[in-house]
């Protein structure tokens, strides 16, 4: 392991400033040096240079031309000096008590750690050592945070992206304060659900999710699900921002890489359209039938029940019938999930081809749910014991339908009794 990553207790050893990145306020561990001679850390700046497409150093705020990045060998030995001899003095301190109480968080703490955040330009070491406190703390330490006025400090921070001259540092910072909003309780009477609320936060939490880390677009979907769960009311944010924000959305519901991000936006989504016919038409815009029905063949089965349970939201519209209908692979997708997957997915998907069979019974939809199988697999739903809401609606697909499947020539001879007995039921 580099020496620089072992890193000794900074609250007793407190780096010089000059080994710090301007940027994140942490101790270097891959320092270089750019055209103003000032440092920073490697991955820091080209992220500033070349993926925020910046022509200004952040330190100075000088324009410049030359991206050259240049390693500091020299700064990187002074930094591993200082940080062995940290650790050195770490472990001798250790070794001379045999153990030592984490010291407990005090209401002064908290507003030493708040009056720094708003006064010092560099807040994201700041804010990281606000969400350990958080994360660790009980409730009576968050309910003091939020009535010590710090909910306004983090979202002051976290709307300062929207503003023209919003830097790197300004939306890492973002990033930091809403890794500690979405720590905090919500509820309706809760301060920190009225600040988020308001459409200058919705609007740069929606940025993040666009353009965040994959961590922080985790801690806006934390926050947003919270939000659905205290009854916010979408419908004012999604008619100003609707297909955009839902777009987002889909876009890390499709996410391959950070699985939890996938399955919490599914969870956002299925929040949000429970209550909202609205919003599901937005959704719809927004190519949600689509996206849903793609992630199917791959899916773990928990995330294959959500989206089934989205899919089944949309079909409540006429417009996600018709978009599942007209989609090459919704009816085959669908289907496969019927029996094999769980109880839950079958129940969904039978809903959800009677909801179609109901209200959209096209020659062509049926020739395909004969074709893929769906009939196949709906037959044996008949002989469930008892009466269920999915053993009524399979009768009742069969009782608008029976007739016309019979006559396919794919349909297999055996199974034609079961559609005259379900024809003869009452």
């Amino acid at each position: 392991m580099d020496e620089i990553e072992r890193k000794p207790d900074l609250t007793m050893n407190v780096p010089p400033y000059d080994f710090l990145c301007p940027i994140s306020i942490e101790l270097m561990k891959d320092p270089v040096t750019i055209s103003t001679g000032v440092s920073y850390e490697r991955k820091n700046i080209e992220k500033w240079f070349f993926a925020y497409k910046k022509a200004t150093c952040p330190a100075t705020m000088q324009s410049i031309k030359n991206f050259d990045i240049t390693p500091n060998h020299t700064l990187k030995r002074l930094i591993i000096a200082w940080l062995n001899k940290a650790i050195s003095q770490s472990c001798s301190s250790s070794s001379s008590s045999s153990s030592t109480s984490q010291p407990s968080v005090k209401h002064d703490d908290i507003l030493s750690l708040l009056n720094t955040i708003e006064s010092s330009p560099f807040k994201v070491s700041s804010l990281k050592k606000l969400q350990s406190i958080i994360e660790i703390g009980d409730d009576e330490i968050k309910a003091d945070f939020i009535q010590s006025n710090g909910v306004e400090v983090l979202v002051q921070i976290v709307v300062q992206i929207l503003s023209e001259s919003s830097d790197f540092g300004t939306f890492r910072a973002c990033e930091e304060a809403l890794g500690v909003l979405q720590k905090l309780p919500f509820s309706e009477e809760e301060k920190t659900l009225e600040l988020l609320s308001k459409p200058e936060s919705m609007k740069s939490m929606e940025i993040m999710l666009q353009r965040g880390s994959a961590e922080a677009r985790l801690y806006t979907l934390t926050i947003f699900q919270k939000m659905a769960k205290s009854n916010y009311d979408w419908n004012s944010f999604i008619q100003d921002q609707g297909i955009d924000f839902f777009k987002s959305l889909l876009e890390l519901v499709s996410d391959e890489i950070c699985t939890k991000a996938s399955s919490r936006a599914l969870e956002v989504l299925i929040e949000i359209l429970g209550g909202s016919k609205k919003s599901r038409l937005r959704a719809i815009e927004a190519g949600a039938v689509c996206v849903l029905i793609e992630l199917l063949p791959d899916s773990s089965r928990s995330k294959c029940e959500k989206a089934l349970l989205l899919l089944k939201l949309l079909c409540e519209c006429a417009e996600g019938r018709q978009a599942l209908v007209e989609h090459g692979m919704g009816i085959a997708a669908i289907s496969k999930k019927m029996l094999h997957l769980s109880s839950t997915a079958t129940k969904i998907v039978v809903k959800i081809l009677w909801l179609i069979c109901s209200f959209h019974p096209t020659d062509r939809l049926l020739e395909e749910m004969v074709v893929c199988g769906s009939v196949k697999k709906l037959l044996p739903l008949l002989h469930i014991d008892g009466r269920s809401s999915t053993k009524d609606k399979t009768i009742k697909i069969f009782k608008l339908h029976g007739n016309s499947w019979r006559r396919y020539p794919c349909f297999p001879s055996e199974l034609k009794e079961y559609l005259a007995l379900v024809n003869s039921t009452e």
